[in-house]
């Protein structure tokens, strides 16, 4: 299942939204690749990618709503904090797997979930947040 980034996504912050777009790009290519039955190595390669690209995000995110002293910062480090341990957790599964690819097509709905709930329910307030500054 493809996740497509649109506009009802927006949080209204540029740097943010341009971020969301690329991740939303980047977990669709490993969730093709797992279809695609591609190689082991691209996959995780896919996978670390993705880790790094994540961490970089949460923490850029986390600095712009400490710039704002957004009031909702510590819940949101907080769910970045559980992300990250999903995505690590999907990735000592696939390793553990022996690179079984239905661990990837299977991590597809929550990923999907995880982006589309966090940025509707949650990353929207930033955007909420800073326009009424």
């Amino acid at each position: 299942m493809e996740v497509k980034w649109t506009t009802n996504l927006s949080v209204g912050v540029e740097k943010i939204d341009e971020q969301h777009k690329i991740w939303f790009d980047k977990a669709n290519n490993l969730f093709q690749a797992g279809k695609n039955r591609k190689s082991r190595e691209v996959i995780e390669e896919m996978l670390q990618f993705l880790d790094e690209y994540t961490k970089e995000h949460f923490s850029d995110e986390e600095a712009y709503m400490e710039q704002k002293k957004y009031p909702g910062l510590e819940e949101q480090k907080a769910a970045h904090a559980n992300f990250i341990k999903e995505l690590a957790k999907l990735k000592q599964d696939y390793e553990e797997s022996g690179g079984n690819v239905a661990v990837i097509i299977n991590a597809n709905v929550l990923i999907i979930n995880w982006l589309t709930q966090h940025i509707s329910n949650m990353d929207k307030q930033i955007g909420v947040y800073a326009k009424g500054l």
